[in-house]
């Protein structure tokens, strides 16, 4: 039996000379292309974002997934890729966007306001390719309405995305894509830095001050919850659990919370 086992094995390997490389070996990553995430932190825990790939990241609101959005969106549109942002409720805001960095003339905002718009919008524009990065944000979509979405639309977008030079991210509060996304990462904010609009500067919760006050940064944490991905060149990524933190600072009066 042991002879015939070497003997089938060489033949299969012979078989498969030039076309699959070590069909045998067990690999629970796949090798891809990662590009910068915009966030030097996030670049060094899971050693970017990959292309050919679904890449979702979860958290509850401020948790920092559109700052991680925006870095993204500006690293790519810097490298004069053309992008693509499908909006799910409409609640993208250009102009904060240019002042981080985002060029856009490289970005296609295509404006929904529901889940199945975006999902339409979505479809079309993989099908129709041409873009560095599309990133689906549905993060003002109430998750029990994410949650919906079958499976296979999640499958479809994977495989569409498959073997092709576009990076296809997706925030959400909740994790939804399970084994289709390449990289799931997990957002959660860690602590504020908050002062008065004199200058006097606070720490804490900001309930715990008066209504009017300016938040001078946050510290946000990002954890990856499953990859299955391996770069192919430079830093590698984490392993499951592993986590970063990095600063989300943005100068904004906050009032009546």
């Amino acid at each position: 039996m042991p002879r015939n086992l070497t003997a089938l094995r060489l033949q299969v390997e012979t078989a498969l000379a030039g076309r699959v490389a070590a069909p045998f070996s067990y690999r629970d990553r796949k090798l891809v292309e990662m590009v910068s995430a915009g966030i030097p932190e996030i670049d060094s825990l899971t050693g970017g974002l990959p292309r050919g790939g679904l890449t979702e990241i979860c958290g509850p609101p401020c948790s920092g997934r559109t700052s991680l959005l925006v870095a993204a969106l500006a690293s790519r549109t810097a490298g004069a890729e053309a992008c693509a942002l499908v909006d799910g409720r409409d609640a993208f805001d250009p102009a904060a966007a240019a002042a981080a960095g985002v060029a856009l003339k490289q970005l296609l905002w295509v404006r929904c306001h529901d889940i199945d718009q975006a999902l339409r919008s979505t479809d079309l524009l993989l099908q129709g390719g041409g873009f560095g990065m599309i990133a689906v944000d549905l993060s003002d979509i109430p998750p029990a309405t994410v949650r919906y979405v079958p499976l296979n639309s999640w499958f479809r977008f994977r495989r569409a995305v498959e073997d092709t030079p576009t990076i296809l991210l997706l925030l959400e509060q909740e994790a939804n894509a399970k084994t289709c996304a390449s990289l799931v990462l997990r957002m959660g904010l860690e602590r504020q830095r908050w002062s008065a609009a004199a200058g006097e500067r606070l720490g804490g919760d900001f309930r715990e001050h008066a209504a009017a006050r300016l938040l001078g940064g946050a510290g946000v944490r990002a954890e990856i919850v499953r990859s299955s991905v391996m770069p192919i060149a430079g830093s590698a990524s984490g392993a499951d659990g592993s986590a970063a933190e990095f600063e989300a600072g943005r100068e904004c009066e906050i009032r009546d919370l």
